[in-house]
This record gives structure tokens, C-alpha cells and sequence, in this order.
């Protein structure tokens, strides 16, 4: 039997209503998967695709807490283990008001592919909260935590379940969240991963998102582009971890960024962000209420602009051409007017930092104007490779160095690279990366699933 794309949604889209973002993601990958099952005799008649888009088990549960002004507060908790056909469930915590279960159900889905093609030994999950850390004490913050883990610790275990850190889930929640498991189960394990370095963290977890996302653009450069790396321009979205740092290695590259953004404003600096610059931008984020605009108090030959886009840096800055542009802000922040602007701008690389960032309609404009896309499930792999590298260290008892941490995930993106040129080949001998990663994982996870039975 063969699958029909059409029909298989519609069974999807019957048991999981009113989950737009999850629906959005399956219906993304179905459009590579399913010609490959249909090819492929040895995935047919097995419902591999009915059981990868069902979690082995989804939790919802009360998390109530105490704020400062002593009144009761109650969130809702969520954790949504999906497959552990090749390894332990790993994944982000979310503390943010827009959690849902589709939600984490798209994030989840979308962390099955980046565990997979790290070829790291680890499965998919996402977890988290519509507990808002904005603006809470961080006595609130750890109260919530606590309450959160009471539960979660039941769920969590080291060669079982490992969370992460993700939106509103940085070093201080998992300083808490950390301590509340200790002090439940007592023992000292490695059952977080995004720990402070002074309790089993890992070297250059912050940086290590933003850094794969260049070295798998330093791949496409070097192997389908046969470039020099000389003087490339490049848009950045975003001023928080994941732009920061990739701008940071942007420019150890000796390229130039031209833009970088936040909710609301977006900086075009035609001068170009330096190593300067972007410490003065960093120093702004440790300020709860700044903004990006505050660049321009300190750099003046800088434009900024409300409510605007990197993308539309043509109105801007004239006569310039874009080579590669990084959207690591947000999902969905590129629709089909930002990609037909990206097209004017003369880009050549679009590489996803962000999850999800760009509307189907806007990756249509890429494979029609053959602009070479690297969509996040490949590009924005990093975190999570440094997150099982983490894993790795703690079950050793030992810490790696700075380089050796960076080496490694070197290493695992020009893997993530090489996979992807295996499997996105088409007729022209050109490289479709969203069917490379997409039929990447799907081989990896099937291969465990059909091995080990019924799971």
C-alpha cells in the first residue's frame, strides 16, 4: 500500500484539530516523505508515518505556585515525549504564555529531525509551561520552578528522559529547576542539560546554535559555491543568543552584518556591525526593558526603523547586493513579500536560525528563484548538539574544553551537511536541503522503529 499525501493529512488533521503550527510542520514533511515510502518497499505497509506523528505519551499537569504579593497563581504544564526508537527523549522547556499543545507539538516534532541528524544516540520531546517569566521576581521565577519540577520529576529520568533549556528556560531556571530534582530524588545526576558550568555545564552552549548555523553556511559555500569566503554581506533578525552569536562568528569571518532586529525595530547599519558593536548590543541585553533602538544613541550612522524588516534593507541602504541572509528571530517572519525582497536584494543563502521562519508561500519564492535554502531543522541543530554533548560529559564526569566542545560541533554540522547532499540530490545533481533532512531522519528513526518491532 502507498500513501496519498491528501488523505493522510486528513486523518492527521481529524486527530489533531485546531493545531495549526503541528499541522503546518507534518504537512512540510509529508511533501518529501511520502514519494520516498512510495519508492521505497521497504517502508511500505508498516504505518511508520501514523506512528511518528503520535507521541508515545502526552502529559498535561497543574502547576500552581505562591507570587510576591502572596496570592496563588496557577500555569499548566505540559510534557510530550514523542519516540524513543534511537534514544533517550531530549528537548526544551518553553516558558513562555503562548504555550499550547500544538505548540510543543510542532517544536516537538521539529526536535525529532535535529537529534536525529546530529547522529547523536537521542529522541524527540518538548516540554514546558504558559508561565510567563517576564517581569516576575526571581523569587517568583524560583517558586514557579519548583512547583513545575514537583511534578516534571516523575517524568525525567537520565536514560530516559533529559530536558533542555529553550524561550524563558535559561541558566537561572535550570539553576532551579536542577536543585528542586536534586533535592527530591537525592542524587546529584546529569538530568538537565544548559547547566551552569559550575554544576556539569557545558562550554559554549549559548553560542553554539548561532555557530552551527554559520559553519553549515561555511559548507555550502565551500562545496556547492566553490567560494572564497572574501567580504560577504550578510542580514541578521533577532539581537538575542542565536543572532548574537551567529553574528559573532559572522564577523571572525571577516564578513560584514549589516542589520540585526528585535519585536519591534530593525538597525541598518551600512558601516557594517563590528566586534565592537556587537559587545555594546550584548551589554543592552542584560537590561530587562532595552530595545534595539538604543543602537543608534551610541552609533549614529545607523538607521533604525519601527516595525520593518532586515528584508527590506533596499529601501535603506542603495547599491548593495546581499549574499546570505540568517533569519534567527521567530517562526513565520518571513512570508511571501519579505522572500520576493530578499530575491531583490540579490541573496544567494538563506540559512534558518530560528525555528520555522519562513511561510511555505515563502520557500516556494526560494525553489523558484533557485536560491539555496537550509531550513532549521539542519541549520539550527547546534543547541542540541552541544545539549548531547553535555549529556556525554556528564556520564563521563568530565568537562571538555572550549575547542574541544567547538570541534565537535564543527564536526557534527558538516555531518548534518553531508547527510542532507545524500539525500537532497535531484535529476540536476543540485542539493534540496529540505528533502535531504527531511528523508534523512526519516531513514535514521524508520531503520530503529523497523528493528525494533511494534514501538
Amino acid at each position: 500500500m502507498t500513501y496519498n499525501k491528501k488523505d493522510f493529512l486528513e486523518i492527521v488533521e481529524k486527530r489533531n484539530s485546531n493545531q495549526p503550527e503541528f499541522l503546518q510542520a507534518v504537512e512540510e514533511v509529508l511533501e518529501d516523505i511520502i514519494p520516498f515510502i512510495n519508492e521505497n518497499k521497504k517502508y511500505q505497509n508498516k504505518a511508520l508515518l501514523e506512528r511518528m506523528v503520535e507521541p508515545e505519551r502526552v502529559i498535561s499537569f497543574r502547576v500552581p505556585w505562591l507570587n510576591d504579593n502572596w496570592q496563588i497563581q496557577v500555569n499548566r504544564g505540559f510534557r510530550i515525549e514523542f519516540n524513543s526508537a534511537i534514544g533517550p527523549y531530549k528537548g526544551g522547556l518553553r516558558f513562555h504564555p503562548s504555550v499550547n499543545e500544538s505548540i510543543l507539538k510542532f517544536l516537538w516534532f521539529e526536535q525529532v529531525f535535529k537529534n536525529a541528524l546530529t547522529t547523536l544516540p537521542m529522541w524527540g520531546w518538548k516540554g514546558g509551561s504558559d508561565f510567563d517569566p517576564k517581569w516576575k521576581s526571581d523569587n517568583e521565577i524560583m517558586k514557579f520552578c519548583q512547583s513545575f519540577m514537583i511534578e516534571l520529576y516523575r517524568h525525567i529520568w537520565p536514560n530516559t528522559d533529559v530536558p533542555a533549556g529553550d524561550i524563558g528556560v535559561w541558566a537561572r531556571e535550570i539553576g532551579y529547576l536542577f536543585w528542586q530534582y536534586k533535592r527530591i530524588r537525592n542524587e546529584f545526576t546529569g538530568i538537565l542539560t544548559w547547566k551552569g558550568l559550575e554544576f556539569g555545564g557545558s562550554l559554549i552552549r549559548p553560542e553554539a546554535t548561532g555557530y552551527g548555523l554559520v559553519y553549515f553556511v561555511e559548507e555550502v559555500l565551500k562545496n556547492i559555491l566553490n567560494d572564497n569566503f572574501i567580504d560577504k554581506k550578510v542580514l541578521i533578525s533577532g539581537s538575542w543568543n542565536v543572532a548574537q552569536f551567529a553574528a559573532e562568528k559572522v564577523i571572525e569571518l571577516g564578513w560584514k552584518v549589516l542589520t540585526m532586529s528585535d519585536s519591534s525595530w530593525t538597525i541598518y547599519d551600512k558601516c557594517w556591525i563590528n566586534k565592537e558593536k556587537l559587545e555594546f548590543i550584548k551589554e543592552l541585553k542584560n537590561n530587562k526593558r532595552w530595545r534595539i533602538k538604543e543602537y543608534i544613541k551610541e552609533y549614529k550612522d545607523a538607521i533604525f526603523v519601527e516595525n520593518k524588516k532586515p528584508w527590506d534593507i533596499k529601501e535603506y541602504i542603495k547599491n548593495i547586493n546581499i549574499d546570505i541572509a540568517l533569519p534567527c528571530a521567530t517562526q513565520n517572519e518571513i512570508i511571501d513579500k519579505d522572500a520576493k525582497k530578499l530575491v531583490k536584494s540579490g541573496v544567494k543563502i538563506i540559512a534558518e536560525g530560528a525555528n520555522m521562519p519562513s511561510t511555505p508561500e515563502a520557500i516556494n519564492i526560494y525553489k523558484k528563484e533557485n536560491i539555496i535554502y537550509v531550513p532549521w531543522k539542519a541549520s539550527n541543530a547546534g543547541w542540541v548538539a552541544v545539549s548531547g554533548l553535555e549529556m556525554t560529559q556528564n556520564s563521563l564526569k568530565y568537562s571538555w574544553t572550549k575547542e574541544k566542545v567547538d570541534e565537535k560541533l564543527k564536526t557534527i554540522m558538516k555531518d548534518i551537511y553531508k547527510q542532507c547532499q545524500i539525500y537532497g540530490k535531484n535529476k540536476e545533481w543540485k542539493i534540496d536541503f529540505v528533502k535531504g533532512a527531511n528523508i534523512a531522519w526519516f531513514v535514521k528513526v524508520a531503520d530503529a522503529m523497523l528493528a525494533q518491532g511494534i514501538v
